[in-house]
């Protein structure tokens, strides 16, 4: 059967049953080295695309380790709204992984980052890119113990690509889809009418002629 935590309202059933293993093979396994500069992330990461990437790689450039911390699903839905995010938790950690600037990730991390967070994986620098970020369920802010720290630093990607532009690319491309199926469809309806209405006046000439020929 299928993990039931892969299972939600916006995101669906995972269609593998995560293991380990799994994970592992995406994973580049190396543990952090003494005195490496230990650099946290946190976000969606959905569909993940070329713009996480060039986050990413800048943020790894930063220091020596990265570790990427994935909102849950239910995290992700109630600071994105609406029907996000797109893939499951097991879908993202799978795609972040895969990149080659992470060393690690956190699984369904909080949404504030704690200090027993930082110490626990020896956190050297927090980072968040230039997007906007929801306040935590008590309205405080999620960055507030790094930024105390003055461990906090934003980094922009330089690259304008988000998720909601291939949301909104996909659903442009299926409304124009639709759109031409419906003219290709009404050009269609209209030929076969053409050719009934040709096929009855053919079948009435050739009645009329018999009559007149008998």
């Amino acid at each position: 059967s299928l993990c039931k935590e892969s299972v939600s309202p916006w995101t669906g059933a995972s269609q593998f049953l995560a293991t380990t293993n799994k994970i592992i093979q995406f994973s580049n396994a190396r543990e952090p080295k003494p005195g490496d500069k230990v650099i946290y992330t946190a976000g969606a990461f959905d569909l993940f695309h070329v713009g996480h990437v060039d986050f990413l790689r800048k943020v790894k450039a930063l220091g020596d380790y990265l570790i990427v911390g994935l909102h849950g699903d239910r995290i992700v839905n109630r600071y994105k709204g609406s029907n996000h995010p797109i893939m499951n938790i097991h879908e993202r950690v799978l795609s972040v992984l895969a990149c080659r600037y992470v060393d690690e990730v956190v699984i369904a991390a909080p949404y504030s980052v704690s200090m027993d967070l930082i110490n626990h994986f020896k956190v050297s620098l927090v980072i968040h890119g230039q997007t906007t970020y929801e306040p935590d369920v008590d309205k405080s802010d999620p960055y507030d113990v790094p930024k105390t720290l003055g461990i906090f630093q934003r980094v922009d990607s330089e690259n304008p690509m988000t998720t909601q532009d291939i949301i909104t690319r996909i659903i442009g491309n299926r409304l124009e889809y639709e759109k031409r199926n419906k003219k290709k469809e009404a050009k269609e309806a209209a030929a076969y009418e053409a050719f009934q209405k040709l096929k009855a006046e053919n079948r009435n000439e050739s009645t009329a002629v018999n009559i007149e020929q008998k």
